[in-house]
């Protein structure tokens, strides 16, 4: 190990090294490196520095029981060089050969001596590194030393899978085939196949070398036979004539593969190995070589704005592989552990992977060939380009060496440069590598990068706006902000473009962390951000529900997956998405977005047959446009069917039925015979049922398929009386404050069914549908922060409600109109009837719906909306209708014991600009409206308009409320990110709204997403409230805010 680089200075190339390790591996591997401590360099973005500095990690961040949430934590750490030595034989019959030291897989640069000999310098991260050795390497006994250096050398990102510590680890080592390579001075250096589809041929490109100093003549013989299909084919031999320069030429030749010729795709991935032979005679002496490669007879194109595969259509379902090997901090060099991946991600309906800025090696693409996958490959970046740094170099030369090294497997069919460019000039750096790539190699299709840019020279596209969830959208996101339906889908994008379009890691729905998982990590990496999680819901006295918390969130993560996947399949002309992700991704923060595990492993939620189901080359669909009905509409939805098989599938019969939870069949028909083509958007008719005689309330099941085929999906919908009684009964009190009447009567007796008005309820907890979205330390806190409900179907208060153990989309009409309430307070025996699975970083005891008793009498908190509106909203007059019934029983009997303090506790009397009303505002953005500032929900923000130019400061709001003595006012900042937050503001107070006077207060605010409260000198009396925001943080022209309050007299 040289920590202080002086290895080189000091020659210690001429010395003997003494320690010993076993390669292939790393250094950690074998147990070398540092500690990990609260100063270990760390290669990757910390986003949430909240570990560094809370008392509540403290204990994580002592010497020896060191513990970090923000990804799992390595035995041993180490950046810099390392040093490799070993004695090597060279044997006689190998003089006068060339001698190449091959290493499969470095990190990162190497340098090689050879007895003390400088034999080069090689850096590539994703290809195999090869260094000539045959003017150092005699018969005999030598010293061989590699220096590996794992430091940044080009700065490709410190958060590219490349080198990161958030997945595979900045490791340093050699591993995969360690090999010393001998051949005649006359070899064949490179082969290419470029196969031509359409003629049934292949063109090669034939490399040959030479070290003999002069020009020389031979023959090459070429064969191919196929191998990875039942049919059997080989193509003629051929015998080629040459003549090569003194040091490297280039044959080409046209290959006939022949009219038997067997193509390559997902169905049918047949190969073939290609076998050349060189025989040259010069002085006397006969040289040989002979080089074999596989390849695929497989043309990847477009038609419009799809994909296609030999001229006919396919649609990518892909997921991303983020370098993510927790035993070994490095990705797996043998084919073996690629296909086991692979045959996980095809049980699951997928055939497409994505590298997120890195290439896999060799091994990968072997699988991929053998499994008909179709890869999308990165240069190992996620960087900021273009502006003429040795990053820019870097990636061409980089490029270059992935192209001739994978160039002939099939299964890579797509290139970008990397994930998510930075820089002013990245568009037309990419622009540049995109010509220079179609113009060297055009066997596959090349885009600029994962997410953006768009440009014209892309033969498809990478963007994540067609998805449920955009970055920064909170509760503004599909799922939070629509009722649910299975309507949308993304036609108006993709109607854009002229090419296909990917969608960009589409999902990022988490899951509450499976524990169970600790004990997996038996290698370089442990869990034990895992650990912290757990010590927190321990701590929170519901490490019991560790388990119920994993499956609820599941249930729901698939859920959602679920409607993610089936809006792109609705999407006439869609390209394809890939998720992010089907397997956990463990860095940045913990993004447990997964329904497998790092290994993946399933979780036990869902099983591959169902997500195959939503998720394969054939999905039939449904148009829902919504989840919830009543017995007195009637139901009507279209039936469509997206395909992308092997072929149109002929004479096809669409069957449908409706049944009951208990698996009873209410209804069900078949639509008229029909061939299906490959696409999508192909319409199958109408489905149609009565709902008048449904058992109502009801959970249903919709389920189409296509007779005698595996194919088949379903849907859950839910039937709810057109009318219902919801008048309490005499012996239940409904209140909506908890006044000394309402305690009065509990004392003597009552039943009482609080229900607050939601602004009355102390939490600023975000309240959202769907689960956390890729985590809340890596998105600055963005919302949601929690993952969905849990609760038991079988208690009685339910029992009028149809409902599973976790979230479904009935479920969407009352979360979203409620609060949740904090009852850590409450004590560990208080068990939610409803209960809210919160962000494993908090694990705070949250809940919609929960019981006591209050001196003698019983209490029923709820804090879902149950009252406004409910004629129109089925699924809460059912809820409050089963509450009700439920109090009206004999079941309804308490068991925990609160005073009334403790309910008091959960309440607050609503703001005074709860009556109040936005005068003015210079500027809002659509959807970040200046109300927002007063609506109490401090997830939704005042943003000014930012497009098509920001305006810039000052910017300011005028706000009308009933007069009173204001005495300060107080500010959130968006809890989201930074943008916008403000840095120097005044105050004013009216009585008119037109003569201001004076400001009540001036001043500057902290950086940060504190409350901030500022007091007058004495109370200004005044009826109108101006905020002026007179500048921002790091000259943003934009001003925001996500609640503004007034302090007044009465506070």
């Amino acid at each position: 190990m040289d920590p202080n680089n002086v290895g080189e200075q000091e020659k210690w190339y001429n010395h003997k090294l003494t320690k010993s390790i076993r390669l292939p591996g790393s250094t950690a591997e074998n147990g070398y490196g540092d500690d990990i401590s609260v100063d270990t360099k760390w290669t990757g973005a910390i986003i949430d520095q909240s570990w560094f500095t809370e008392a509540k990690y403290e204990k994580y961040r002592q010497a020896g029981s060191i513990k970090i949430p923000f990804w799992l934590t390595p035995l041993k750490h180490y950046v810099g060089p390392a040093w490799y030595q070993r004695q090597v034989e060279i044997p006689q019959d190998w003089r006068d050969k060339q001698i190449v030291l091959f290493l499969e897989r470095c990190h990162w640069e190497t340098k090689v001596w050879v007895d003390g000999v400088a034999a080069g310098m090689q850096d590539s991260l994703c290809t195999p590194q090869r260094h000539d050795l045959s003017d150092l390497m005699t018969p005999g006994q030598h010293v061989l030393t590699v220096r590996v250096d794992n430091s940044i050398k080009y700065d490709v990102g410190v958060n590219a899978h490349s080198v990161s510590d958030h997945t595979q680890t900045n490791w340093n080592g050699l591993i995969g085939r360690i090999e010393l390579q001998a051949t005649d001075r006359e070899w064949i250096s490179d082969v290419q196949v470029y196969p031509d589809v359409r003629n049934k041929s292949a063109k090669l490109r034939i490399t040959i070398s030479s070290n003999l100093n002069q020009p020389v003549s031979g023959t090459l013989k070429i064969r191919a036979e196929s191998w990875n299909t039942k049919q059997n084919h080989t193509p003629s031999k051929k015998s080629v004539e040459f003549t090569a320069a003194q040091s490297k030429s280039v044959v080409e030749v046209d290959y006939p593969i022949g009219d038997d010729v067997l193509l390559w795709d997902e169905f049918s991935p047949a190969l073939y190995n290609l076998s050349v032979r060189l025989i040259v005679a010069a002085d006397d002496n006969a040289f040989h070589d002979e080089k074999t490669v596989t390849f695929g007879m497989r043309d990847f194109g477009t038609k419009g704005t799809q994909f296609t595969v030999n001229g006919k259509l396919t649609f990518l379902r892909g997921t991303l592989e983020c370098c993510i090997f927790p035993l070994t901090g490095y990705p797996p060099t043998d084919v073996e552990s690629w296909l086991r991946i692979l045959r996980t991600a095809r049980a699951h309906g997928l055939n497409h992977l994505r590298f997120h800025s890195w290439c896999p090696p060799e091994a990968a693409f072997e699988a991929a060939d053998r499994m008909g996958f179709y890869f999308h490959v990165e240069c190992a970046a996620w960087a900021r380009i273009g502006d003429g740094e040795p990053i820019d170099k870097f990636i061409y030369a980089e490029s270059d060496r992935i192209l001739k090294e994978y160039g002939n497997h099939p299964s890579f069919c797509m290139l970008a440069y990397g994930n998510e460019p930075g820089g002013p000039n990245h568009k037309n750096f990419l622009t540049d590598l995109v010509n220079y790539w179609k113009a060297e190699d055009p066997r596959r299709l090349y885009t600029s990068a994962a997410g953006w840019p768009i440009i014209p020279e892309n033969q498809y596209h990478s963007t994540p706006a067609p998805r449920g969830h955009q970055w920064g959208a909170g509760f503004r996101s599909r799922f939070n902000a629509n009722p649910p339906e299975t309507t949308t889908d993304y036609r108006d994008i993709i109607q854009k473009y002229n090419v296909p379009v990917v969608s960009h890691e589409i999902g990022q729905w988490c899951v509450y962390p499976n524990f169970k998982e600790i004990k997996k990590y038996e290698g370089v990496l442990q869990a034990r951000n895992f650990e912290i999680f757990r010590d927190s819901l321990e701590a929170h006295h519901i490490l019991d529900q560790a388990e119920e918390f994993l499956m609820a969130s599941g249930k729901l993560q698939a859920m959602l997956y679920k409607e993610e996947i089936e809006s792109a399949l609705r999407t006439p002309g869609f390209g394809g998405f890939q998720l992010l992700d089907l397997h956990d991704f463990p860095g940045q923060g913990t993004a447990l977005v997964g329904i497998l595990n790092p290994f993946w492993d399933s979780k036990g939620y869902i099983e591959p047959q169902q997500h195959h189901h939503y998720c394969c080359e054939t999905v039939p669909l449904v148009r829902l446009k919504r989840r919830t009905w009543t017995t007195n509409q009637k139901f009507i939805v279209d039936a469509e069917i997206a395909h992308f098989g092997p072929a149109p599938i002929p004479n096809a019969i669409p069957v449908w039925s409706i049944s009951y939870a208990n698996g009873k069949e209410l209804t069900s028909g078949r639509l008229p015979r029909i061939t299906i083509p490959l696409g999508n958007g192909f319409q199958l008719g109408k489905i149609s049922a009565r709902l008048e005689n449904v058992k109502a309330p009801a959970k249903l099941t919709l389920s189409l398929g296509l007779k005698g085929t595996p194919y088949v999906n379903d849907w859950d919908i839910w039937v709810y009386p057109a009318d219902l009684d919801t008048k309490p009964p005499k012996r239940v009190l409904i209140v909506e404050s908890f006044d000394e009447q309402v305690v009065t009567a509990l004392k003597k007796g009552q039943k009482v069914l609080l229900m607050p008005p939601l602004n009355c309820i102390d939490s600023n907890i975000p309240a959202g549908f769907t689960t956390i979205f890729w985590n809340t330390q890596w998105t600055r806190q963005q919302p949601p922060h929690t993952l969905g409900i849990l609760c038991d179907p079988k208690h009685p208060a339910l029992r009028q409600f149809p409902t599973e153990f976790h979230s479904n989309w009935q479920w969407w009409d009352l979360v979203t109109k409620s609060k949740f309430m904090v009852l850590d307070d409450f004590g560990p025996d208080l068990r939610p009837i409803v209960q809210v699975i919160d962000d494993w970083n908090t694990n705070r005891k949250l809940g919609l719906l929960f019981e006591a008793r209050v001196g003698k009498g019983k209490l029923l908190v709820c804090s879902m909306d149950l009252r406004s509106n409910l004629e129109q909203r089925p699924v809460a007059r059912q809820m409050l209708l089963s509450l009700l019934n439920y109090m009206n029983r004999w079941a309804f009997a308490p068991k925990l014991r609160l005073d009334p303090e403790q309910i008091h506790s959960l309440l607050k009397t609503p703001s005074l600009l709860s009556n109040a009303r936005v005068v003015m505002v210079d500027s809002e953005a659509p959807g970040h409206e200046a109300s927002n500032v007063i609506d109490g929900n401090p997830n939704t923000i005042w943003h000014t308009a930012w497009e098509p130019t920001p305006a810039p400061y000052p910017h300011e709001i005028q706000i009308e409320l009933p007069e009173s003595a204001i005495k300060g006012f107080t500010y959130l900042p968006r809890q989201d990110m930074t943008n916008g937050w403000i840095d120097e503001y005044q105050v004013y107070v009216s009585t008119d709204g037109q003569s201001w006077g004076d400001p009540a207060a001036t001043g500057k605010f902290e950086k940060n997403r504190d409350l901030k409260k500022v007091l007058f000198g004495e109370a200004r009396k005044g009826r109108f409230f101006r905020f002026v925001a007179l500048s921002g943080f790091d000259g943003q022209a934009f001003a925001s805010a996500a609640e503004i309050d007034l302090v007044v007299d009465s506070d």
